[in-house]
């Protein structure tokens, strides 16, 4: 990926500017690659992290703070997202029955089918997304991506 001829710029760009551009525009690629990947399903990139990590949870329920916190991409909006997976019928929500305060939602059994199909098409879209690096390169990219 050519930055500049990206930006379309014959400027030479400095540096640490070319490096966060960089970062950038390999981030809204990735977005939209996994995006394009599970429009058929009718689920967004949060959608699908919510349902993982629900799915993830096991048996445990989790409530919206658990969700916010381990989402990919922190929104203020989880439980918009959560209303429309429970449209969807792919989640559940309950009251807590000891703390009536808190609202448990877990992954229901068409939740995680649907979780299941989409399982092989991300792992194939992750694969073509990085499948011109070998291991030792993604460990040194994650190694540095790491001191951020």
């Amino acid at each position: 990926m050519n930055v500049e001829e990206i930006i379309k710029t014959k400027k030479s760009i400095p540096i640490r500017s070319r490096t966060l551009i960089h970062l950038m525009l390999v981030n809204n690629k990735v977005v939209e690659t996994f995006t394009t990947a599970l429009k058929p399903y009718g689920v967004s990139l949060q959608q699908f992290n919510v349902l993982r990590i629900l799915r993830g949870q096991g048996d445990q329920p989790a409530n919206l703070s658990t969700l916010n916190e381990r989402m990919v991409t922190k929104m203020s909006n989880t439980t918009r997202l959560v209303d429309k997976l429970l449209i969807k019928g792919l989640v559940d929500r309950s009251v807590c029955e000891t703390n009536r305060r808190k609202i448990e939602i877990t992954i229901t059994e068409q939740g995680l089918s649907l979780l299941g199909e989409m399982d092989e098409i991300m792992q194939k879209t992750e694969q073509s997304l990085v499948s011109d690096m070998n291991e030792k390169e993604l460990k040194q990219l994650n190694s540095l991506l790491d001191k951020f």
